[in-house]
């Protein structure tokens, strides 16, 4: 079996540092937020986040057994120590890949704050000071989180002329770059399970992708997002029905397990696709890209194993001239993470943001400005992500009582016990995700 744990013996002055703690806490926003904090014996303290759901946070507590004492520097090789130690247990891919994705993100942020730099010049260089962001819409009333599962809600909610008038007032925000979802509760006559979309449900949707064109003009990118819903004849179908339209892209048409569908669907249409947020690691893209079975692809860096897989998956791309998008449904601290990795990659599109319904959103991180300013995040030139949390507004926003299994860890000085969280001393911590 491969040995990740260190094994070198010499470092330059100021870097010879320790993970002493990670801790990990869910805020409630329009998703599950899982945000980390990884602590270290210099005082510094990265900050993390992992794509919404869960056992994400016991899991990223539990790499405590094996990553207090690491030199937290060492960013990728302790992402390669935390998928082998972990590897018995699914740590190739899913909730595992999705939980070091965040820790990954926070030992970014404290190698950039411990060498004085901001992430993107640790990830090899900035091609440009803003990152453009694309804002996830949702007609009316049309969507609801509840556990974790889309809910749709009353049919008024879907109507043609709901989706225009969002598509307006996002417009009018500032924002150059619109999604929405296509797929519908009317997706379901008269059959909910087979995939295929009537002439009714298709005509539908061509009126409500006209309705929104003609609001808003051909100046503004649109996308839009079917959710692996459709049947592989549905898919051509709705592709073929929309070229008319100049789309942004064509999200997630088909079910993500079979490649080679999607490639079917992406060789019969000049609508550009997307897909690629729910796979992970590097390896899982090769038939994607490779296979031209995609136009854009957008995996989600909190996802599929942090910012260095990411960049290693944009690469590939590149290599085929594909445009990387990440997806994101982040709050602000994987919002910048993925601002930093955008700054760094030369064939970068745009990032998405889905938290438009949160107006605390900008709130959970310390800064002077809201984020986005015309549909652009400026690129920090602060150390690490350059920005950091707001413990008071987490504190107001975090799920239940935010006692969280605290595992064993070869630390002497830190108390373990289960259900309410006594720590021993640790440098940097905070009490409040303990409470």
């Amino acid at each position: 079996m491969k040995d990740f744990a260190n094994h070198t013996q010499t470092r330059g002055e100021g870097r010879n540092i320790e993970i002493t703690d990670i801790e990990a806490d869910v805020i409630d926003g329009n998703f599950e937020w899982n945000i980390v904090r990884v602590h270290t014996d210099a005082g510094i303290t990265g900050i993390g986040e992992s794509y919404r759901g869960g056992g994400v946070p016991e899991v990223m507590e539990y790499m405590n057994r094996f990553l207090v004492g690491e030199n937290p520097l060492d960013v990728e090789r302790l992402f390669r120590r935390m998928v082998q130690e972990t590897s018995g247990h699914g740590g190739t891919t899913g909730k595992v890949v999705t939980a070091a994705s965040g820790i990954e993100i926070a030992l970014w942020d404290i190698a950039g704050k411990a060498l004085g730099v901001p992430v993107y010049q640790l990830l090899g260089g900035k091609y440009r000071d803003q990152v453009r962001i694309y804002c996830d819409c949702h007609a009316g009333e049309a969507f609801a989180v509840e556990d974790g599962y889309h809910e749709p809600a009353a049919e008024d909610a879907y109507a043609v002329e709901a989706y225009a008038d969002e598509a307006e007032r996002v417009v009018d925000m500032g924002f150059t770059a619109l999604k929405f979802d296509l797929d519908a509760p009317y997706d379901n006559s008269p059959d909910p399970y087979n995939g295929r979309v009537s002439n009714s449900a298709m005509e539908r949707k061509r009126k409500t992708v006209e309705a929104i064109r003609d609001r808003i003009g051909y100046d503004v990118d649109l996308a839009f997002d079917a959710h692996w819903d459709y049947s592989i004849d549905s898919a051509k179908r709705l592709a073929d029905t929309l070229e008319p339209y100049d789309l942004m892209w064509l999200e997630d048409v088909v079910p993500p397990e079979n490649t080679r569908a999607q490639r079917e669907v992406a060789r019969s249409s000049s609508t550009p696709l997307a897909t690629g947020e729910n796979r992970f690691r590097v390896h899982e893209f090769k038939d994607l890209l490779y296979d031209y079975g995609i136009d854009i692809i957008t995996p989600d860096p909190t996802t599929c194993g942090g910012l260095a897989e990411s960049k290693a998956i944009a690469s590939r791309a590149e290599e085929n001239y594909i445009v990387f998008s990440p997806h994101n449904v982040c709050g602000p601290i994987g919002t910048m993470a993925c601002v930093h990795l955008g700054a760094s990659i030369a064939n970068f599109g745009v990032l998405e943001y889905h938290a438009l319904e949160v107006p605390w959103w900008d709130d959970l991180v310390t800064t002077d400005q809201d984020l986005i300013q015309d549909g652009y995040i400026e690129v920090p030139e602060d150390p690490g992500l350059g920005v950091e949390l707001d413990e008071d507004v987490a504190r107001d926003h975090m799920l239940g009582d935010g006692q969280l299994f605290a595992w064993p860890t070869r630390s002497p000085s830190r108390l373990v016990r289960f259900g309410p969280v006594s720590l021993g001393p640790h440098t940097g911590g905070s009490e409040w995700s303990r409470r």
